[in-house]
């Protein structure tokens, strides 16, 4: 099922059926570490990115590793992947042409990879 035919229905029952035409709407559906980002430019350009900073998701269903492979990129450099094991379901609403956004959420001068950069993906509606 898609995002959107899940939400929309509980937001007209939450918002009394007002959803402002002209206000945007993000629902938050996933909060995730970065993963990988060990080997890609998360040391090179840890100084200048910032909580709140936007991300880019970009699908490789060709990538040979995982097929269902979501990469993180910044600014046009790649950061890193959403988790193999949490990136399913946002994979399937990219594919299915659900407007996402993902922003940089968390950022920790931590010797393990996985807790130095934590990211969450809205759906925009």
């Amino acid at each position: 099922m898609r995002f959107r035919q899940l939400i929309s229905p509980l937001l007209w029952l939450v918002l009394g059926g007002y959803a402002g035409a002209a206000e945007t709407i993000r629902v938050l559906v996933q909060s995730s570490p970065l993963a990988g980002s060990q080997y890609y430019a998360v040391a090179e350009l840890w100084s200048q990115i910032k909580p709140g900073d936007r991300l880019i998701l970009i699908r490789e269903p060709d990538n040979r590793h995982d097929r269902k492979a979501i990469r993180v990129e910044w600014n046009g450099r790649l950061l890193g992947y959403v988790p193999r094991a949490e990136n399913r379901a946002v994979a399937q609403a990219i594919d299915a042409g659900e407007k996402l956004e993902a922003r940089v959420s968390r950022l920790r001068d931590d010797p393990n990879p996985w807790r130095r950069v934590e990211f969450e993906v809205f759906l925009v509606l």
